[in-house]
Formats: structure tokens, C-alpha cells, sequence
């Protein structure tokens, strides 16, 4: 059988936190070949001059999920991808920024506060279908910008290594 388990699962030590503490993004075009072996990415090809872009992002706002659906009727599985950014203080630069992620179909590295990293989109990409701006209303509320991208893939998103991680903004 192609699909037989490998493997079991044991509970592990408690040290696991949530959210994202930073995302990477790179047109999905600008990526011409990804390394990877038994779901760890170790190797992205871009295109000459072509770099990832670095967003740094506020603690406890931002997270990724992956969501697998599938039909027992038709056979089929897909892993629908979801990374929900949150940048504060609306500002021009971010402004023309987002218009751009809008437009675009990605890549997106994910690094948890963990310390691991995701890469979402890796064949069809991450797009941004909706999104918004928000003033806030009360003075401590956030000013800022909410932008999921969503995708659909055939695997779950693969680890990216640390030492790649180091490589993304460099320009291939």
C-alpha cells in the first residue's frame, strides 16, 4: 500500500509556544527550484536580483494554519494554508507595500516564536483575497493593517532550516 504509516506519535516535553514573530516573502516567480527532502526545505533558488522580503511582526498578532480537507466521496485531499499578518501604524511606505502583496501571487516563510520555520505556497503560492485597514476607535486600539493570504496545496507546508532562514534576503 502507497500510503502505509511509517511512524507513532509520543507525547513530548511542554515548551511549545504560538504566534509568529516574523514572515519572508517572495513572488512565487521570482523562485525557480526548492530543495527539499522529507518534508525540510534546505535549498530555494531565486531569480538574479530577486531577494525575500523580511516583516518583522508585533508579538501575540500573527499566526499560520493549515486546515486539511478532504472528500471520501471524490478521493481527494488538499491542505488549504492560511498566514495572517498584523502590521501596526498606517503609513504611506506599508500602504503602497500592501497594494503590491495584494497583487502578487507568494511564497511565504513562516518563523514561529518557536524558533521553526514554514514555507506556504510552495507550488501554487499565497494570495491575498481580502484584508483591512483599521483606525481603531479608542485610543489604545490598534491602527493597522489585518492581511491574510490564503492557499491550497497538495502537502502540508514543508520546515525550512535555520541556515536557510540566514540566506532569504540575499539576492540570488
Amino acid at each position: 500500500m502507497a500510503c502505509a504509516l511509517t511512524q507513532g506519535y509520543n507525547l513530548d516535553c511542554r515548551e511549545g509556544i504560538g504566534g509568529l514573530k516574523e514572515v519572508y516573502i517572495i513572488e512565487l516567480a521570482n523562485v525557480s527550484a526548492i530543495t527539499e527532502a522529507s518534508g525540510i526545505v534546505t535549498g530555494i533558488t531565486k531569480a538574479t536580483g530577486k531577494r525575500f522580503w523580511k516583516y518583522s511582526l508585533v508579538r501575540e498578532t500573527s499566526s499560520s494554519t493549515e486546515t486539511i480537507t478532504a472528500n471520501t466521496q471524490n478521493g481527494t485531499v488538499y491542505y488549504a494554508q492560511q498566514v495572517q499578518i498584523i502590521l501596526n501604524k498606517k503609513q504611506a511606505s506599508v500602504r503602497n507595500e500592501v497594494m503590491l502583496l495584494a497583487k502578487n501571487n507568494l511564497i511565504i516563510v513562516a518563523v514561529e516564536n518557536t524558533g521553526k520555520a514554514w514555507l506556504y505556497g510552495r507550488v501554487n503560492g499565497m494570495t491575498m483575497d481580502t484584508g483591512s485597514l483599521e483606525s481603531g476607535t479608542a485610543w489604545g486600539d490598534r491602527n493597522g493593517y489585518t492581511l491574510p493570504f490564503t492557499g491550497q496545496e497538495e502537502e502540508l507546508a514543508p520546515e525550512v532550516t535555520e541556515a536557510l532562514i540566514s540566506t532569504l534576503e540575499t539576492a540570488g
